[in-house]
């Protein structure tokens, strides 16, 4: 067994997924640091680039065009990617609170979180309003305007508070976009009318004469109305009403004002500006507290002021970078001034933009050909990510560990095996004690008592159902792994219309200085807690390792009826067959692993894995179902063989009807499978007329093998319907009838399968 180089020393978060990070994020996969933990919190694992944001809103650019995806990259630089919303930071304890995990540890911390419009101090701009920042929020506003616009039978009338550059970009590529898509109905007389609001005496307050000049006029010539010198006082459902009391008919209003930023900054006992931003001082770190930076919209820097502008932000990363990483190695930092005077390209909606610099200006479609090919430039380098070099040899970088981390890593590397690899009983103890798993009325001696064993009681009259799994972490949050691994675990038995009641844990945390493996353990049991809580599972008891990977298992007893137990083995002829998940969490990681998977399609993967089998286990006994098994490692063909062969049945299955996670199509069309594919395409031989069949693009899903994949049922045809729509009710909206059961053929078993 090969042990890591050098075990986790330190941890560097970095919470958002801004210009500056997205820049730290790939200079660390091209020059890594042994020994530090890189973890990126962000709550969209896709970060827009604000310089293509209105030519994606005018319809120039698909939304990969204009978005980073996070996954990739964070892949890339060996960072664990925590797709969650941070609420606060412990700065005493140094920890990082989100919403929906534990608290994160740090060692060095930077934040790049960017800002949103402020709304409130205006009545009503939070409630009425389409706020441009976060932009994962604003793109789903964006799309129910446009289906409100295309489907109303009258002029709409819409508005944008704030003339900057973002206010005026906006405007006009909504307009674009908006005249453009009713034309192509045959509806552009119903093309809406747009106004632009200014609390200044002008449009674009901070760019020079030139620039305001040329955009006025393309305004004139779009006919927009600019209300200048008009400072919005309310904002109401359909109207705005400006601070002389006059109302404004809007049907819908964009709120493009002066930046405001995150609450829990402020609360957070950082040193702030009057708008609640992070001072910082020219090496980009906190003013009041040393070892936190910050950059882009959410930093003030403290001797070179700025606007809040994406420009500033992507000039800062290389600096971050250099600086957080010599905050790692005990290195002096750098200072860092950024520029007075920018390149500003601003665009019109049409193809067309208008540059400046200082004094200077000009305008034409070839400006906007000019910053499509900037733009453009800049996202390739996070779309096509270098050759990484590797973290080097062997060892720990000077000034990375103190003398007594020296001396925790020498104690690691001489790491014993055997019950020598058990985690310490301190730390097991520490991390148990601020659990709180759920006790059933049937254990006797469970986590709570020294014993060598749990006991627990079964049922006069019951069945002991029991199961076990284990596998190594699919993803880099151990919160989110102990979710998955206890579903995972948990299937068999709710396959079974049992009653999971106990469960024993089977964990293995990689090497590191022990607050590490500490942080890395609670985290882990925490989610598995969490889920095992919520089926009314108790955990009573396991056994923890240190290893070279994070691995969770279970091994899960539960109660049956012996009336009521399902098993593969009771299919019927006329049943129909459903599976409640969609299927692909094997192709779509084997691509995360290669980083050719999109963040999203891993993030709709993670959902569907979390979402529990109890519920559509009960719905399916409830509909008198006949057999089930959950999808797991054989995939949907190898697990519906297993059910045919003991059923001694046939069966047919639509291919057409199999639903799909996102992206698993495209990843087999890539030839990007699971290691485990080839031996369960062994089963191919079950298939009726092979050749036609292996044809087909989706054919290769039939053997990706799942992790918790959701049940594989068979309920009679007159209830089939009705069961399909209460799973659907449930939860389970991809539930399909993907089959039908048959009577055994002349062949030992067939499916036929139909595209």
């Amino acid at each position: 067994m090969e042990f890591p180089s050098t075990p986790v020393l330190k941890d560097l978060v970095l919470v958002g997924g801004g210009h500056s990070h997205v820049a730290v994020l790939r200079r660390f996969g091209m020059r890594p640091v042994p020994g530090v933990r890189l973890t990126v919190i962000c709550r969209d694992v896709h970060t827009p680039y604000s310089g293509m944001l209105p030519g994606f809103i005018a319809g120039h650019y698909e939304f990969d065009d204009a978005h980073i995806d996070l996954g990739p990259l964070s892949r890339f630089a060996g960072a664990r990617l925590f797709c969650d919303e941070v609420v606060g930071i412990d700065i005493a304890e140094r920890r990082v609170r989100c919403r929906n995990r534990p608290p994160v540890a740090y060692d060095l911390l930077s934040l790049n979180i960017g800002s949103t419009p402020l709304t409130s101090d205006v009545d009503g701009a939070a409630e009425h309003t389409i706020v441009v920042k976060p932009v994962s929020g604003f793109v789903v506003r964006w799309e129910k305007l446009v289906e409100r616009v295309l489907e109303s039978d009258r002029r709409l009338a819409i508005g944008t508070v704030g003339a900057g550059a973002g206010g005026l970009e906006l405007t006009l590529a909504a307009q674009h976009a908006l005249v453009g898509a009713l034309e192509e109905k045959g509806r552009g007389d119903l093309a809406p009318s747009f106004h632009l609001f200014s609390a200044t005496s002008t449009i674009l307050p901070t760019h020079g004469r030139g620039v305001r000049r040329r955009c006025a006029r393309v305004l004139r010539e779009r006919g927009v109305d600019v209300h200048l010198g008009v400072r919005v006082r309310e904002v109401r459902d359909g109207a705005v009403v400006d601070d002389r009391g006059r109302e404004h008919a809007l049907d819908e209003v964009f709120w493009v004002t002066r930046s405001s930023a995150a609450a829990w900054i402020r609360e957070s006992g950082l040193d702030v500006d009057e708008g609640g931003f992070v001072r910082v001082d020219d090496t980009l770190e906190s003013t009041s507290h040393p070892g936190i930076f910050a950059a882009g919209d959410i930093a003030s820097s403290l001797h070179h002021p700025r606007e809040k502008a994406g420009v500033f932000a992507v000039r800062q990363g290389p600096a971050l970078e250099r600086n957080l990483r010599r905050a790692l190695l005990g290195e002096p930092l750098q200072p860092f001034v950024p520029q007075r005077r920018f390149l500003s390209l601003i665009s019109t909606g049409d193809r067309y933009a208008v540059a400046s610099r200082g004094g200077w200006s000009a305008e034409g479609a070839w400006v906007w050909r000019w910053k499509d090919w900037i733009d453009r430039r800049f996202m390739r380098k996070y779309a096509k990510l270098p050759a990484m070099v590797g973290a080097g040899a062997p060892g720990v970088p000077k000034g990375l560990a103190s003398e007594e981390t020296l001396k925790d890593i020498a104690a690691i590397a001489m790491r014993c095996g055997g019950c020598g690899a058990k985690v310490g009983s301190t730390v097991l103890e520490r991390v148990l004690s601020r659990l709180t798993p759920t006790r059933g009325d049937d254990v006797v001696i469970g986590l709570d008592a020294p014993d060598d064993a749990a006991v627990t009681t079964v049922p006069t009259g019951k069945l002991l159902v029991q199961t076990i799994d284990s596998f190594r972490a699919i993803v880099d949050d151990p919160y989110v792994f102990g979710k998955i691994a206890a579903n995972h675990s948990l299937g068999d038995i709710f396959a079974m219309n049992a009653e999971a009641r106990t469960a024993l844990a089977v964990a293995t945390v990689p090497f590191g200085v022990e607050s590490k493996v500490e942080e890395t353990l609670e985290s882990l049991l925490r989610g598995a807690v969490e889920v095992l809580d919520e089926a009314g599972v108790s955990l009573v008891g396991g056994h923890t390792s240190e290893g070279a990977e994070l691995c969770l298992g279970f091994a899960v007893s539960g109660v049956a009826d012996p009336d009521t137990v399902l098993r593969k083995g009771g299919m019927r002829a006329g049943d129909r067959i459903l599976i409640t998940k969609p299927v692909g969490t094997g192709t779509l990681f084997a691509a995360e692993m290669r980083l050719r998977a999109r963040g999203r399609w891993i993030v709709d993967a993670i959902a569907s894995m979390l979402r529990s089998n109890r519920a559509a286990a009960v719905c399916l006994a409830r509909h008198g179902a006949t057999a089930a098994t959950d999808v797991t490692g054989f995939g949907v063909l190898g697990h519906l063989v297993e059910m045919t062969r003991a059923s001694g049945v046939d069966a047919s299955l639509s291919l057409a009807a199999l639903p799909l996670l996102d992206g698993a199509q495209e990843t087999v069309a890539a030839g990007i499978f699971s290691s485990l594919q080839p031996q369960n395409v062994r089963l191919r031989r079950a298939i009726v007329d092979l050749e036609r069949v292996a044809a087909l693009s989706a054919y290769p899903l039939l053997f990706d093998p799942q992790t918790a994949g959701g049940l594989l049922a068979t309920v009679p045809a007159a209830t089939a319907d009705a069961c399909v729509e209460d799973l659907r009710g449930l939860g389970y909206e991809r539930t399909r009838i993907i089959g039908e059961v048959r009577e055994r053929g002349q062949r030992a078993e067939s499916i036929e399968i139909t595209d």
